[in-house]
């Protein structure tokens, strides 16, 4: 059985690769540009990290206990190979995605990214990484950290690093990271 060690690694590893130009990464860029108060925009960014990713680590553990281990082994290899592709599908942030903001800098940052997370490559990952690695607590750590490795720079930075982040050789490294562990998961690694 793998680590937990293990298991947060390879979580914190594959979110932060693969949301390196995704949109909310993008998303986190607007709101810095928007409110140009980063604090309440990292803490907004961790709360709804925390919420979006505790939930789909439970929709993995809880899965493993319902699917015997053959057919969660197919379902988790083939959703890493499909993520491997996907991450290499380009992300665009949509207009209507940031909340308004009467309900504050730190507010609208934990809705906007709740619901920019909901059905994004970095949840479905997170799903199958607790599956995989029946791990909760070092997936939901693991993830949430890949997310603030992506994005606490963004904030920080805000626009003046996007054009200077070789998106598509990173995207290039996390389909790499995706694929795998689809092959991994495919072969029987780990069970």
């Amino acid at each position: 059985m793998p680590t937990y060690l293990e298991a947060f690694l390879i979580s914190t590893g594959v979110v932060a690769l693969a949301e390196v130009g995704d949109k909310t990464q993008l998303l986190a860029f607007m709101l810095a540009a928007r409110f140009r108060r980063a604090t309440p925009i990292v803490l907004g960014i961790l709360v709804a990290t925390i919420a979006n990713h505790a939930f789909a680590a439970a929709l993995g553990t809880w899965l493993t206990q319902w699917l015997g281990p053959d057919t969660m082994r197919w379902i988790l290899g083939l959703s890493f190979l499909a993520m491997a592709v996907w991450v290499l599908i380009p992300d665009k942030l949509d207009d209507g995605e940031l909340a308004a903001p009467r309900f504050g800098v730190f507010g609208t940052t934990v809705i906007a990214f709740f619901f920019a997370e909901m059905g994004d490559k970095t949840q479905i990952a997170t799903v199958a990484l607790a599956a995989q690695y029946e791990a909760f607590v070092a997936v939901v750590i693991g993830t949430t950290l890949g997310m603030m490795i992506a994005n606490v720079p963004a904030v920080m930075a805000g626009e003046r690093i996007a054009h200077r982040i070789p998106v598509k050789l990173v995207h290039g490294i996390a389909a790499a990271l995706f694929a795998a562990l689809g092959i991994a998961a495919l072969a029987g690694w780990g069970s």
